[in-house]
């Protein structure tokens, strides 16, 4: 279908709804094993990484109570350190023990109250780093073996720092998640997520269709396609979090068609895709549904941002359908970007008022 009908955003809805790995490439970046260019198996890495940083929210948010609770008890014990004999692990309980229990107390209303936010306190953090391997484009196995060699030869390093008690608690937090994550789980579920839902979505494809009359196998075009032809099929992938299989992967693809047609691509990879969906131009009513319906619509945001300058913006029925109308116009007469024609009308329309705003009563 044409650009700016949607195509991207049905595949990323369906990915969002499906809780799934996603990943978007435009295919224009991948060339041919051998050339210089991303390497088409760098895909499902990519893939692989998404996969493992969505399931590790997914157990962040798990612990998230717990390890607040127990961020909150380390941030206290940094304000109020411990006495030499419960630090060497001796139970005392007499008055000052008590009166210790009590001043934690009293530590932990004024810090919830907001009123040690300011206060400098100690914490330990990672001295970050680390020996960072500049790969080559194309050859991102090897420098993937590398990074992996050099962190365990340069282990990471930690550093006390002084911070805020505002950004020590957030470092707290995450340090207790990092305690309370299991990380191999959180790999091994990644990897059979994406293994079994996982959704590609190749952007571009016609710009990679070998339609060029010389005749001439292109690095970037027709060797791409035939390098995706085993990963599409099903093949296994070598991933710092182990092999990969794509045979369940979803694979879509897109493209606009304009100067190529789907039969010009080779024709393996044609039989790959077995669906074949046309999309059509949007017209007046799609724009003014795209202008009302969805909950962060164009005319909503425009309203926040003149919002933030103390002006209210209202928008008549009319108006909007006179602007679905313009873009439809535009869209015809000349370049068909699809729905993006509503942000170059819509900044159009804004923009004597939003450089005016500053200085406006």
């Amino acid at each position: 279908g044409p650009t700016g009908v949607g195509k991207t955003e049905i595949a990323r809805r369906l990915a969002r709804l499906a809780g799934s790995p996603f990943i978007k490439v435009e295919a224009t970046k991948f060339t041919e094993v051998g050339y210089v260019g991303r390497d088409v198996e760098s895909i499902i890495r990519d893939l692989m990484e998404i996969g493992v940083n969505l399931v590790r929210q997914e157990e962040e948010a798990a612990v998230r109570i717990k390890a607040e609770v127990s961020a909150e008890e380390r941030l206290l014990d940094l304000l109020l350190p411990t006495k030499p004999l419960e630090s060497a692990g001796i139970d005392y309980i007499g008055p000052e023990s008590q009166a210790a229990d009590s001043t934690r107390e009293k530590l932990r209303q004024l810090w919830r109250a907001g009123k040690l936010d300011d206060r400098l306190v100690e914490v330990e953090v990672s001295a970050g780093g680390g020996v960072q391997v500049m790969g080559v484009p194309g050859m991102e196995g090897m420098e993937m073996q590398m990074q992996d060699m050099f962190s365990k030869v340069f282990p990471k390093k930690k550093k006390t720092k002084k911070v805020a008690v505002r950004n020590a608690y957030d470092i707290l937090i995450q340090s207790e998640c990092e305690r309370l994550i299991d990380m191999d789980k959180v790999h091994e579920t990644a990897r059979e997520r994406v293994q079994e839902s996982g959704i590609v979505f190749l952007d571009e494809i016609d710009k990679i269709c070998g339609a060029n009359s010389s005749g001439k196998a292109d690095v970037s075009r027709e060797g791409v396609q035939r390098d995706l032809l085993p990963i599409v099929e099903g093949s296994t992938v070598n991933t710092k979090y182990g092999m990969v299989r794509s045979d369940h992967i979803l694979f879509i693809a897109a493209g606009a068609f304009h100067m190529s047609k789907p039969s010009d691509l080779v024709p393996e990879l044609q039989g790959r895709f077995p669906l074949r969906v046309e999309l059509a131009a949007l017209t007046k009513e799609d724009f003014y549904r795209i202008l009302t319906e969805p909950q962060n619509a164009l005319t909503v945001q425009y309203k926040a941002l003149l919002g933030t300058e103390k002006i209210e913006v209202v928008y008549t029925d009319e108006a909007l359908l006179e602007i679905a109308r313009f873009a439809q116009k535009i869209n015809e007469e000349t370049e068909n970007i699809g729905a993006r024609r509503l942000y170059t009308i819509m900044e159009k329309i804004v923009s004597d008022l939003s450089f005016d705003a500053p200085d406006m009563d």
